[in-house]
Formats: C-alpha cells, structure tokens, sequence
C-alpha cells in the first residue's frame, strides 16, 4: 500500500512508509541538522527543530518568545 504526498511547491512523491516520506521532505534544523517533525520554530524563514536551538542560533535569541509552560494572566 502506498500514498501520495502532494506540496504546495507542485511537486508530487509516492512512498511505501512514513519514514521514507520523513527522509525525503522533512526539513532539518539549522543548528542540529535533525529532522524537524511536528511543530518547530521558524524565525525570519529559518526552521529549527525547538526553541533552545533556535536561541542558540546567530543573534536569532532576542527574537524567540517560547509560551511552552506559561500560564494565561
């Protein structure tokens, strides 16, 4: 069985597994070269994988505002 990964860039992948699909379109973070899956942290176009790499990023640590664990009021 397989599926069809279409991205908005136009181009169009079939893969047997989601570790293929992973290896093949998943972006890498700038600061730790791993895959970022979920979520991740873009910052003027640039993706890393969490906020603690983003901050360690060139001059990027002023600009991240991480919420992860605050509490509303």
């Amino acid at each position: 069985m397989t599926f069809e990964v279409r991205t908005t860039g136009g181009g169009v992948y079939t893969f047997d597994s989601f570790e293929c699909a992973i290896q093949r379109l998943a972006p890498r973070c700038e600061h730790c070269d791993c895959r970022i899956l979920g979520h991740g942290v873009e910052v003027n176009g640039r993706f890393f994988c969490c906020a603690h790499c983003a901050r360690t990023a060139d001059s990027l640590g002023a600009e991240i505002k991480d919420t992860v664990g605050a509490h509303p009021g």
